[in-house]
This record gives structure tokens, C-alpha cells and sequence, in this order.
């Protein structure tokens, strides 16, 4: 019996969302010094695919309630990419947002940030990422699965769609060069 039939952690599309999450990821890490063109091209592209391949995934859940997913992504680590994305964008960072839970409580639309909503997606997909990769058994990267599914629905597949919408604004707007 092949690997991917024993258990879902080896299935084509948790691979596929891994693979994508990954090069999200190292793309981020190594944006210092990419041109906003270059960078929200390339981002343009890689959203629908991490939303896609997060979407089929079916909902897993809790297998062992003694290992729980950790959180790798250090405050640092956060705030370099964080940095690092306000720069690329400058001015086109800020974008209103009407989908964010606040909203519910005001009448316009709150300023939300590219630089924030991509640092937040990373560090969920680069936690999912080190917790799959440092499993010692598919109950552990089960657990991964489970964690980022739930947050995907509740958290940052929205982000994801929400600066989508900026991004797409940035990328075509009448600015030469945007």
C-alpha cells in the first residue's frame, strides 16, 4: 500500500498547499530590494493558488490533544516581513477594507494594510509548514492540517481575498509603473 493511501497527510493536494506555502513563504522572506512591479505581479499569481489549494482540503480534525501545532514565527520575524512588504508597496500599503470584523460596528470602511494581511498569511502557512515538516507522525502533521484548515476559514482566507482586491488595484491601475 503506497504512503498517500495509508494516510490524507501524504494526499496530491496537501502536497500541493505544503509546495505552494512554501514558495509564498521564500518568496516573502526574500522580497527586501523587489520592485513593487515584480512583487505584486508575482503575488498576483500566488494568492488564488494558496486559496485554492487551501479550499480543497476537507475539514480535519484534533488527533492528539497533547501535541497541538506551535508557533514558530517569531515577533521579529513577523515585523521583518511586515517591514519589508510597507517598503515595497510605500504609499499603496493602506487600502480600505469593509470585511474586516470591526466593521460591523462602524459606517465606513477601516484602513487595513497589504504589508499586515501578507505578514499575517505567512505566519500561519510558515507555522503549518515548520509543524508539517518537523512531525515525528502523520498524528502531528494531522494536527498541522486541522489548525491551518480552521484558521484558513475563519482568518486568513478572508486576509488573503481582501488584499487580493488591493493588490489587483495596485497592479492595474492607470499609474505607469504602479
Amino acid at each position: 500500500m503506497k504512503q498517500e493511501e495509508k494516510s490524507p497527510v501524504y494526499g496530491r493536494d496537501v502536497m500541493e498547499l505544503v509546495t505552494v506555502a512554501v514558495e509564498y513563504c521564500a518568496f516573502l522572506e526574500q522580497a527586501e530590494g523587489k520592485t513593487r512591479m515584480s512583487f505584486v505581479d508575482t503575488l498576483m499569481k500566488l494568492l488564488p493558488l494558496l486559496y485554492l489549494k487551501a479550499a480543497l482540503l476537507p475539514k480535519y480534525e484534533i488527533l492528539d490533544g497533547e501535541y497541538l501545532p506551535e508557533d514558530y514565527v517569531s515577533e521579529d520575524n513577523y515585523n521583518i516581513v511586515r517591514a519589508n512588504i510597507n517598503i515595497i508597496m510605500g504609499e499603496k500599503d493602506d487600502y480600505l477594507d469593509v470585511f474586516m470584523e470591526d466593521m460591523k460596528y462602524s459606517e465606513s470602511p477601516i484602513l487595513a494594510t497589504v504589508s499586515e494581511n501578507l505578514a499575517d498569511i505567512y505566519q500561519e502557512l510558515k507555522n503549518f509548514v515548520l509543524n508539517y515538516k518537523n512531525a515525528i507522525n502523520d498524528s502531528q502533521m494531522m494536527n498541522a492540517l486541522a489548525a491551518v484548515k480552521e484558521e484558513f476559514q475563519f482568518s486568513w482566507g478572508q486576509k488573503l481575498v481582501n488584499v487580493q482586491r488591493a493588490l489587483h488595484e495596485v497592479r492595474y491601475s492607470e499609474e505607469e509603473g504602479y
